[in-house]
């Protein structure tokens, strides 16, 4: 089967793991650490790694596009200082880019969302890099949603991560704002 890796860093990886396994074409999600220059980067040390989940998708079914504009949903893009509970540099968000089509997406489609009236006011603070690396957190933090349920619908629903993607979803479909093809 033909595969390809997309990267995003939205803060806790449980719940962007979480999410973009619900994409169909998505093959597989890890969570794990990404874009900095600390080797081996732990859940103890990140070092100046961002959270990260690496999504390995079939291109048939979905798209870069298509996972990045979900990704965009299912985080708070203005937060500059992090994610809800998790602050600071490990928990900003990012999409990484493997080439120049999907550095050229990425940006058009924080162009499209500061533009679409979702959040009037507000700067998109999704930050656009090329992909460096990326490492495998832990095994106790793949799968983490399903292996620990109750534990992580009360830190999604705490934190404020749940409400706030619902807020969005229904933003879009009161004002009638979709993603452009």
């Amino acid at each position: 089967m033909n595969t390809k890796t997309a990267t995003f860093a939205g803060g806790c990886f449980w719940c962007v793991e979480h999410d973009l396994r619900a994409i169909a074409g998505v093959i597989d999600a890890v969570s794990g650490y990404a874009g900095g220059d600390t080797p081996d980067p732990t859940y103890q040390d990140h070092g100046d790694h961002r959270e990260a989940v690496q999504v390995t998708y079939d291109p048939n079914v979905t798209s870069f596009k298509k996972l990045s504009q979900f990704f965009l949903d299912h985080i708070d893009p203005t937060d500059a200082g992090g994610q809800f509970y998790d602050r600071g540099e490990a928990y900003k968000t990012a999409i990484y880019y493997s080439n120049d089509d999907e550095k050229a997406i990425a940006l058009s489609l924080i162009k499209e969302l500061g533009d679409s009236g979702i959040f009037p006011g507000e700067t998109i603070a999704v930050q656009v890099f090329p992909y460096k690396n990326f490492y495998k957190a832990e095994d106790y933090h793949q799968d983490y949603a399903d292996k620990n349920p109750m534990h992580y619908e009360s830190y999604a629903k705490g934190s404020g991560r749940v409400t706030f993607v619902a807020n969005t979803c229904n933003i879009r479909e009161l004002k009638h704002i979709d993603w452009k093809e």
